[in-house]
């Protein structure tokens, strides 16, 4: 039996119809460029968001910069406290990333302007259908066709053929990635390596057209919290490298402008005590094909016939530590979105499993390197999920 099992009252297991799904149509990141769009004026797009027209808009995206983060660290972010009462149109609420709060999700439904269910980047890793093998959605491994993983344009497609000029400043290094092609292309891709240059590219780009759209983004602060923790210097001096960024291509902005400051999820630090070692969990392990997903919000795949006495121990086990449902029942709940495709059905667990305390899911010997990370994401906690959508205007 797993060192971990305590067998639960049942009347504390966590019940995943109240489980505090994303905002999507209302307050979600895939809300995000269709109402950018839309305050453009280009057609096909409705606005969702309380958000007032401009010409010219910028989204600066930080990897990792949760809203409750900011909260915590006014010191080191005193440009971006500032403008918390600026948040979402002016609410000074924050948006939802989407499930699962982690990158390649979240920034194809920024790009897109769809959730997961529909452009079906639906985790960190998922199933191919119809192979027993697990794709790396952020790294593209192993390779499979963009167009057939994800077919919708994106947001950058569509406003760059209505006429508004389009722009991706970014690395260099993701010029040319299948994460970019469905995720963020269209218009012109500018490669930069430091957050100055980007900065003050994205300025320039936003000034050089009547009408433009242009996004930025950095990576480092996400590392920082991976690698040490958000509760670590090295991450507090990043963040407050970001707040410089933000306030310098703030003081850019052209006229009849708008920048927004978002992220694509926060973060959370595991203590070493807290995480449960699925390699070494032979009931967590039973009836197991692939372990997908990420330490915080976990892809179960089932050996054919085994998913219901899969569900059945995970929700034992962890029931009253996580929201643990079968796939019918996340999708049900909302979790992925009101619509799954069916290209996307299947590329979630016949078990998702999402962490509301502080606990890990890590595979030490099949995931050396993450599990090895301090700072963890991926579920639908607030400092996890929530994510600022910050306003500047000239």
């Amino acid at each position: 039996m797993s060192q971990y099992f305590h067998s639960p009252d049942p009347y504390d297991l966590l019940d995943v119809a109240g489980a505090p799904a994303p905002g999507y149509g209302t307050g979600s990141l895939s809300d995000l460029l269709p109402s950018v769009a839309a305050g453009l004026g280009v057609p096909g797009f409705t606005a969702t968001l309380p958000l007032e027209p401009a010409d010219r808009v910028c989204v600066f995206l930080v990897d990792g910069l949760g809203w409750e983060l900011i909260r915590r660290h006014p010191e080191w972010a005193p440009f971006l406290t500032g403008l918390l009462d600026s948040s979402l149109g002016g609410t000074g609420r924050p948006l939802t990333a989407g499930f699962p709060s982690t990158t390649a999700t979240s920034l194809a439904s920024v790009g897109t302007g769809l959730p997961p269910g529909l452009h079906g980047l639906a985790g960190y890793t998922v199933a191919i259908p119809g192979r027993n093998q697990l794709m790396n959605q952020l790294r593209w491994q192993p390779p499979v066709d963009p167009h057939s993983w994800q077919p919708y344009p994106t947001v950058f497609e569509r406003v760059h053929a209505a006429g508004v000029a389009a722009s991706q400043v970014s690395s260099p290094l993701f010029a040319q990635t299948p994460l970019t092609r469905v995720a963020l292309s269209g218009g012109d891709f500018l490669g930069r390596t430091t957050g100055e240059e980007r900065m003050d590219l994205a300025a320039r780009q936003l000034a050089s057209s009547d009408r433009a759209l242009v996004y930025t983004y950095v990576s480092e602060l996400d590392a920082m919290g991976h690698r040490y923790g958000v509760d670590s210097d090295e991450w507090r001096l990043m963040l407050n490298t970001v707040d410089r960024l933000a306030r310098r291509l703030a003081e850019q902005l052209p006229p009849r402008s708008a920048l927004y400051v978002t992220a694509d999820h926060g973060m959370i630090d595991i203590a070493p005590e807290d995480r449960i070692d699925f390699d070494d969990d032979w009931e967590l392990g039973a009836g197991v094909a692939l372990l997908g997903g990420e330490a915080r919000a976990r892809h179960v795949y089932a050996v054919p016939g085994a998913a219901a006495d899969v569900h059945a121990v995970w929700r034992e086990v962890l029931g009253d530590r996580m929201w643990v449902a079968t796939r019918d029942q996340a999708i049900e709940a909302g979790w992925f979105g009101p619509a799954v495709d069916d290209r996307v059905y299947h590329r979630i667990g016949d078990v998702v499993a999402a962490a509301r305390d502080d606990i890990a899911i890590i595979a030490s010997r099949s995931e050396p390197g993450e599990s090895a990370m301090t700072g963890l994401h991926g579920s639908m906690t607030p400092v996890e999920q929530l994510v600022p959508l910050l306003e500047v205007r000239p």
